[in-house]
C-alpha cells in the first residue's frame, strides 16, 4: 500500500515540476528568509533537503553551506533540480532519489537536515522523522517547514479536504499538537516553533497540481457552503483564494 502512494506521488509531482520551480508561493516567502538566517553560520555544514521538490529550499542552503543533497521521490524534480543547481553555479549540490521514510544515508552523515511543503505528502512521517534523526549527527538541527492543520476539529476537516480534492496525493496537514508529538516520538528535541499565515491564490492553487476541472468544481462547491467561522479563518475570498497556516519547527538530536 506504502509503495503505491509513493508511486501516486512520484507520478503527480513529476508532471508538474516545472510548474513548482516558477511557483510564486515555493520560490519566495518569509520561511525561506528565515532559513537562510538559520544557516548562514554553517559554512561547513553538509546539509540534507528531505523532500526538496523543484529545489527552492535547497538552492537557499547552497548559498551558505559546504554541501547540499536534495532528495526527492520524483526523479523529474531532480532533474530540474540538478539543471538549474548547475545553471546558478551550485556545483556543491548533488540530488539523490529515495523516500523519505528510508533514507540511504550513513549513521550521522549530515549536520542538517531540513524540508519544506513536503511532509504532509509522506506515508509516515513518525518513521521519516526517525530517519532524520539517525542520519543527524550528535548535536545535529532538523528545520521543517509545512502548511499546519488548527487544532479545531471543524477547520482541519475542511483544510484537509480541499487539499485532497485538488491533490490526491496530499495525505496530512498536521496540527502544531500532532507536530510535537511526532517529534518528540522521533528522539528529536524541539528547540522553536514558530508560525505564519500563507496566502494561496486559487488558480495558481489548482493549476500548478493540474487539478482536474470535476474536482475544482467541487472545491467551489465545499466552499461555498462553508459556514462563516470557516470563512474567516481561512480569509476565504471570493474567486476562491485563501490563507492558511504554516509552521516552522527547529529540533536537534541530542
Amino acid at each position: 500500500m506504502a509503495f503505491r502512494h509513493h508511486d501516486h506521488v512520484d507520478k503527480q509531482f513529476g508532471e508538474q515540476a516545472g510548474a513548482y520551480l516558477t511557483s510564486a508561493v515555493h520560490a519566495s516567502g518569509r520561511d525561506l528568509v528565515m532559513l537562510g538566517e538559520r544557516l548562514c553560520s554553517s559554512a561547513n555544514a553538509r546539509v540534507l533537503d528531505l523532500g526538496c521538490g523543484a529545489g527552492h529550499a535547497s538552492f537557499v542552503a547552497a548559498q551558505h553551506v559546504k554541501e547540499v543533497v536534495a532528495y526527492d521521490l520524483s526523479e523529474k524534480m531532480l532533474a530540474l533540480v540538478a539543471q538549474t543547481a548547475r545553471e546558478r553555479g551550485y556545483h556543491h549540490l548533488i540530488t539523490q532519489q529515495g523516500y523519505a521514510e528510508k533514507l540511504p544515508f550513513a549513521h550521522g552523515e549530515f549536520d542538517v537536515v531540513i524540508s519544506r511543503y513536503s511532509a504532509h505528502h509522506w506515508q509516515d512521517v513518525g518513521a521519516a522523522l526517525r530517519e532524520v534523526r539517525r542520519v543527524l549527527k550528535p548535536g545535529g538541527r532538523a528545520i521543517f517547514i509545512d502548511v499546519n492543520a488548527p487544532g479545531n476539529p471543524v477547520l482541519d476537516i475542511w483544510l484537509q479536504t480541499v487539499e485532497a480534492l485538488r491533490d490526491t496525493s496530499h495525505v496530512r496537514d498536521y496540527s502544531p499538537g500532532e507536530w510535537l508529538t511526532l517529534f518528540t516520538e522521533s528522539g528529536l528535541t524541539i528547540g522553536s516553533i514558530s508560525h505564519d499565515r500563507l496566502e494561496l491564490e486559487f488558480n495558481s492553487w489548482i493549476e500548478r497540481m493540474r487539478t482536474p476541472p470535476v474536482m475544482v468544481q467541487a472545491i467551489r462547491a465545499y466552499q461555498h457552503s462553508a459556514p462563516n467561522d470557516v470563512q474567516r479563518y481561512f480569509a476565504l475570498e471570493a474567486d476562491g483564494s485563501f490563507t492558511t497556516d504554516i509552521i516552522f519547527i527547529e529540533a536537534s538530536r541530542l
